[in-house]
Parts: C-alpha cells; structure tokens; sequence
C-alpha cells in the first residue's frame, strides 16, 4: 500500500540517512571507551541525572507507546485513552519513584551489572540467577514488537517492502548496538527523547481542528462513526470490555512494570546518590507526556472513519503510520517519523543491550567459567548477531501473521517476565532475612498462572478470539504476591536461624565472592 509521494520518499532516504549518521556518531564516541563488559553494561562516563532521566523516559516509551497503542485506541476508542493513558501510567510512574530508590541502593551495594546478577546476589543463588537469565529470553517479544512498528514506519514512508526494511532496521540497530552499550546508549537516547518531546506536542496538537465545537462536537464526531467510541467501556473489544480489564488491571501492570531491566536499571548509570531525585523528576514529567501520545489514536480515527485507505484494510499496527503519511506535510511529517523512529530505537537499544549482556554474564559465563573471561566482549557481540537473526525470524512473522496486533504478542512474552520478577524485587528491597522459597516459589507460580490462564483459557475473559494477556499477568501478579508473603511468614523464623548460623561462619567462601570470581 504505497501512500507516500515522491517528494516524501526523497526527503525520507535524506533524512533517515543523517539520522543514522548522529546516532554512528556517537556510537563510536561511547565505543572507544568500552574495555570490558561492566563498562558496556553500566557505562564509564558520568552521566549527568537530566541526561539519564531523558534516557529513562526515552526507554520506558517504545514503539508501542507512539506506533501499537494509538492503533489500539482507534480501533476501541475513549476506553483505550483511560486504560493506556491514565490508569497504567499513573500506577507505572508512582512505582517507579518507590522502587527506583530501593532497587539503586541495593544494586549498587552488590555490584549488580543485570537484573538476574541482581537476584542472584540479594538472595545468594546462583540457580536463581540463571532462572532469570533464561526468562528474560521473553523480552525478545518485546524487541519483536519495536522492529515490526519500525518497519510499518519506515516500509509506510519509504514506499519499500517490509521484510527488506525489517533487515535493514535488525542490521543496523544489531549492528552498533554491538560496539556502543551504556556510554554511547545514553547520549543516544537523550537526543531520541528531545526529538520525541516536540513529536509528542506535534502528535497532540494534530487534531486541534476537531475541537473547533469544543469537546462535546469532538466526541460527537467519534460517536457518529460508532457510539462506542466514547463509551468508557468497550464490551465489543478484545481489551476495554470493563474496569476490571481497563483500571483493576491496568493499575496492577503499571506497578508492576518497572520490573524490567531497561527500566529499573537504568539508576544504576548515576553515580551519585543525590542525582536521583532530579533524575525521577525529568523522567516522570517527560515520561507522563509520552504516554498521552496515545490519545492521537482517536484523531487518526477521525482520518480513517473506516479504517481502510484506497479500499483496503488498515491493520492495527498500521494505522498511525498512515495518519503520518496523510496528514502531515512533508517537512512536518518527516519530524514526527523521526520522533517515531526515536521511540522506536531508544527501548530498543536498551532491550538488545540488557538482554545481550545477560546472555552472556549470566548463561554463558557460568557455563564456561574462566575459558571466556578475556573474551566477554567479543562474545556479547556474537550474542547480538544471534539475537538479531531471531529478531528478523520473528518480526517478520508477525508483519505476515498477527494476532489482531504484534502487541498482543509482545505483552505475553514481557508481562510473563516482569510478572515474575515483581515479587523478588519488591522482597529483596523492602524485606530483611528473605527464606529463597519464598521469591523462588512466586516466581514459578507467576510463570506457571501467567501462560496457563492465557493458553488454558482460563476466566470467561480468555474465550474471546484474541486473549488479552494482561488479564492472565494481572492474575499472575496477585498470586505470586500471596504465595509469596505465605511462604515468606512460615519460613521466615527458619532462615532467621540459619542467617544467626552463617554469621559464626565468616570463613566460608559467599555466593558474592565466588559470583565475581
């Protein structure tokens, strides 16, 4: 479906080019300062707290925030705006200031380079650890998700094939992500954010011209092509249907949701404790901005009464691409495709870098041992060659065959994994002399309620044609939560005595010696 005109696609390849031009860059700016794996992971350079906060938001908005969800929003309407721009972001960002100051002193106590070092050095296990290694396996859905945004983007502006702009994207994002890490990823992601900022005030201000009778005519519009548009519910939607679904559950994936190593990480680049406060404080504001992206959904509605162009179809992932192409005039509408690929880059490179490095500190390492010490580097790039062949497989299955939308796709895969990662974190920050039954047990049964709500079809809200896995995440979370304090409460006095018994023991080797051996 080529809609683009000639002088866009020119102005596109122009564009696009000096865009990857700054990001090369510095790339090889943050590369030359890489001489370990700690280095790509956490960075050598001091970042100040407003860069790092920019970054921060920068990665928590992906391609879903500014390319899926609007989609989502066009499709079911109102319902859409209050489940993704309001209850998820409001929970999201209150947990991320409580959990960031918990998660950045205790991380930075154990050295931890990864979430799964994290885990494994707060509750002393290694096999703990390496669960957490392979879970996070599952956060490849999610780069599955930004790549397949991207190339609508890209394949959209470009008048190009898709699966030849999914290559193009993979090799090149792949590509310097493998020399760059931390050093370079957070100049990158400042920049990504600046550019989203004003994208985010253009994308808001698009449709000012449907408030021309104020609100009531602007809902008047979507209630005309289809009164459930403005319904706060939406009963004939696979994701909106009632508050349980839109708020309850909402609210419970948005605390839970920092739980993700791009995110919660991200503290541990500051190196003084003071820069934190400031560094929530621009990532909250910029972040809450971003989030209200989503509302533009319901303006490309309003372009597309029936969702088709040319009397085809609009698929769901689509559909902002195509407001971007047909709205905007070329100068204009190149901007936003920027700010797009921005969203797009910014949780990517965070998403191949944490995952990257946990492959090879957390699964490999252990593996094989000493053998791979002087080499961790050159084997972190092998990891993202690896990664990034996946991702191609992948993504373009999901242009071919998505199940309404890759966003469906991509939640079941992340929301498994911070789902599981809710309760260990919040018992390893908050609670003293944790039994490991206890986070061990919430994690397996979060895995366990999480895929066997979702496949089994579990709850009359699973027997809908496409399943909305934050329902099974949402369930999973609150199971976890009390298996976890059960376990915690009964085995509690038990690891009480055996803390008193390791105490008398201080010739023994810890798990933190032999970890960073």
């Amino acid at each position: 479906m080529n809609m683009a005109s000639s002088e866009l696609v020119t102005a596109g390849w122009v564009i696009v080019l000096a865009y990857a031009g700054v990001i090369l860059f510095f790339v090889v700016r943050g590369a030359l300062r890489i001489h370990s794996i700690s280095d790509y992971a956490l960075g050598s350079v001091a970042f100040s707290p407003v860069a790092v906060g920019l970054a921060l938001a920068a990665s928590m908005t992906s391609a879903a925030t500014f390319i899926i969800n609007p989609g989502f929003v066009a499709l079911y309407g109102v319902s859409g705006v209050i489940s993704m721009a309001l209850a998820l972001p409001l929970a999201a960002l209150v947990s991320l200031v409580v959990l960031t100051k918990g998660f950045r002193k205790m991380g930075t106590a154990v050295k931890a380079q990864t979430m799964a070092q994290w885990m494994g050095l707060v509750y002393k296990s290694r096999g703990y650890a390496m669960f957490f290694a392979f879970l996070s396996l599952l956060l490849i859905t999610f780069i599955v998700l930004i790549c397949v945004g991207l190339t609508k983007v890209l394949a959209s502006v470009l008048n190009l094939n898709e699966l030849h702009v999914c290559v193009g994207i993979v090799v090149f994002v792949f590509g310097y992500m493998m020399f760059g890490g931390a050093n370079s990823m957070v100049y990158t992601n400042m920049i990504q954010a600046a550019i989203m900022l004003i994208v985010a005030f253009i994308l808001l201000g698009s449709g000012y011209e449907h408030f021309s009778n104020g609100v009531h005519g602007f809902l008047d519009k979507l209630e005309a092509i289809d009164p459930l548009l403005v319904a706060p519910v939406n009963p004939q939607s696979f994701l909106f249907r009632d508050n349980f679904e839109i708020i309850f559950c909402q609210v419970i994936i948005g605390i839970a949701i920092v739980c993700q190593p791009h995110i919660i990480t991200k503290s541990l680049l500051l190196k003084n404790e003071k820069d934190v406060n400031l560094y929530l404080l621009v990532g909250l504001l910029v972040q809450g901005l971003f989030f209200l992206v989503v509302f533009a959904g319901l303006y490309a509605r309003l372009s597309f009464p029936d969702l088709t162009v040319n009397g085809q179809p609009l698929p769901v992932d689509g559909i902002m691409s195509a407001y971007v192409v047909q709205e905007f005039p070329v100068f204009v509408g190149l901007l936003v495709v920027v700010g797009l690929i921005s969203a797009g880059l910014s949780t990517l490179e965070g998403l191949i870098q944490s995952v990257s490095v946990t492959i090879t500190s957390d699964i490999l390492r252990p593996m094989l041992g000493g053998k791979m010490a002087a080499q961790e580097v050159v084997i972190n790039r092998l990891v993202i060659v690896v990664l990034a062949a996946v991702s191609i497989w992948l993504t373009f299955d999901q242009l071919q065959n998505p199940n309404l939308s890759v966003g469906i796709f991509a939640q079941n895969g992340v929301y498994a994994y911070f789902s599981a990662a809710f309760v260990p974190v919040l018992f390893g920050m908050f609670l003293h002399r944790v039994p490991l039954i206890a986070p061990v047990a919430a994690s397996l049964t979060s895995v366990i309620v999480h895929f066997g709500v979702y496949y089994g079809g579990l709850t009359t809200y699973m027997q809908a044609p496409v399943r909305n896995p934050g329902i099974a995440a949402a369930l999973a979370i609150l199971a976890s939560v009390a298996v976890g304090l059960i376990l915690y409460f009964v085995f509690r006095p038990a690891a009480d005595k055996a803390e008193a018994a390791r105490a008398t023991a201080l010739t023994e080797p810890t798990y933190e010696s032999e970890f960073k051996k």
